[in-house]
């Protein structure tokens, strides 16, 4: 599978006084980079029922490593690439490149879940429309 691509300007808030991108930022970025990956094959993170409950994707496990700081004002381009789909999960590999330099990847697995008004989750196979729109 090709990786979907998004860029993205750092913004000053995202940055410390030396002007160099806080760690927990790309923990955000990787999560706007899923949602617009769904967003890009027509899918939505939370797509609500008929009977008023939603489909969502809660975070199974997350994890992230650096490799070179990133500054205010740079142009950021991140890759996602669906490492793995799962029966009810799917696996992302999400890199951060500034050029040709790499300065970040993380890993994210979310679990696809049935979201109930009361609060409570329930894992259940991947729908058809979403699986064959990420499928590897």
């Amino acid at each position: 599978m090709t990786p979907f691509v998004t860029n993205r300007r750092v913004a000053f808030s995202e940055t410390d006084m030396a002007g160099i991108v806080h760690f927990a930022n790309f923990y955000r970025w990787m999560e706007e980079t899923e949602h617009e990956f769904f967003r890009s094959r027509g899918l939505r993170i939370m797509e609500q029922q008929t009977d008023g409950t939603y489909i969502g994707w809660p975070r199974v496990s997350a994890t992230c490593h650096y490799e070179a700081p990133a500054h205010y004002e740079d142009e950021i381009e991140a890759r996602l690439l669906v490492e793995r789909v799962g029966y009810k999960s799917l696996t992302f590999l999400i890199e951060f490149w500034l050029g040709a330099k790499r300065l970040a990847y993380g890993r994210m697995k979310t679990a696809c879940c049935i979201c109930r008004a009361n609060g409570t989750l329930q894992s259940i196979e991947i729908p058809a429309n979403y699986r064959s729109q990420v499928e590897v």
